[in-house]
């Protein structure tokens, strides 16, 4: 089972108002590019739990375990592959061994996870009442960059893209966003891809490492709805993106350049919410879903909806997270 610790209340200046036995389950890979063909997957529900809305994982090399958040309850989880046990928010990032970065609300702060506490850092578009932070990662400078997006509301503009940097300033880099997600940088640093979810979209970015400034927005990618809503995404070091698709069902692997499509991974589940690449070389592909919005009658047809899994024989290694340097 994965262990959970859930976030206290978000103070800034003033009080904020607001694994049973791994089993093999069902494999699928639908080849887009036969020259980009892989060997066939295998995947595994690793976390037999049903989170709400499981989101932001991360391999964590230090301890050897996957870190991860569902958002709905408030909780950091993680999960060791070796015990199925550990310890357990819109995002959760890596900060030093045994303290993560964290944004609850529309709050940012360190998690202290031995003594469960959480030093407040900031606290964000406080004239939006409805928003809430929704992703969030560590570029290659140690800074973080989380989002605050409206969900359930999803008026367009709503959304914007923050820095926190390592003396806990915050700068705002784009606002006017949909749904803000998914985001990594190219292998070079120099490109920051960027999903917003509202509008089906993946950009790309000109990326300064030094300031986190943002220029040159250009389109990689327009998915049709019926492909389901581009979640989180990750660069593998072929410098391609494995991008999960909500109410799609599937994580999609694409050319970070063209946006070409060059497989689709079939899960088990239709809610797939986030994707990280982890393990000893970090070639098993870690998958969160949600159970959160389907109907009594959909999770009786799935009844791994909010589990996470882990996608075997890809033949493809992923990158290590950052570490925020505040």
């Amino acid at each position: 089972m994965s262990h959970i610790r859930e976030l206290p209340a978000c103070t800034v200046q003033q009080p904020s108002p607001d694994d049973q036995e791994n089993g093999t389950e069902n494999r699928a890979l639908t080849a887009l590019s036969s020259s980009q063909a892989m060997a066939s997957p295998r995947i595994e529900a690793v976390i037999q739990e049903r989170h709400r809305m499981g989101e932001c994982p991360m391999w964590e090399e230090e301890t050897r375990q996957l870190v991860f958040v569902d958002i709905n309850t408030r909780t950091v989880c993680w999960w060791n592959p070796l015990s199925g046990g550990g310890d357990p928010v819109g995002c959760v990032a890596l900060h030093r061994e045994g303290s993560y970065v964290v944004a609850s609300g529309t709050c940012l702060g360190l998690l202290d996870w031995e003594k469960g506490q959480v030093e407040w850092a900031a606290w964000l578009d406080r004239d939006k009442p409805h928003n809430r932070f929704n992703d969030g990662k560590v570029d290659p400078a140690g800074s973080t960059m989380p989002e605050a997006s409206a969900p359930g509301v999803w008026e367009p503009g709503q959304g914007s893209l923050y820095t926190l940097y390592a003396d806990r300033s915050v700068v705002r880099q784009l606002d006017q966003l949909g749904i803000p997600n998914g985001l990594d940088w190219s292998l070079d640093h120099h490109t920051l891809y960027h999903v917003d979810g509202l509008d089906y979209s993946v950009r790309f970015y000109d990326y300064d490492v030094q300031t986190g400034g943002l220029a040159n927005p250009r389109l990689v990618c327009q998915l049709e709805p019926e492909q389901g809503m581009p979640d989180e995404l990750f660069m593998d070091t072929t410098e391609t993106l494995w991008m999960a698709c909500i109410d799609g069902g599937r994580v999609i692997r694409m050319d970070a350049e063209t946006g070409t499509r060059l497989c689709n991974l079939e899960m088990p589940v239709s809610r797939v919410t986030s994707c990280c690449f982890g393990g000893a070389d970090y070639s098993d592909l870690y998958v969160t879903s949600a159970a959160d919005s389907l109907s009594p009658e959909q999770l009786l047809r799935e009844p791994q909806a909010g589990h996470v899994f882990k996608v075997l024989g890809l033949g493809v290694r992923g990158l290590a997270s950052c570490h925020f340097s505040g």
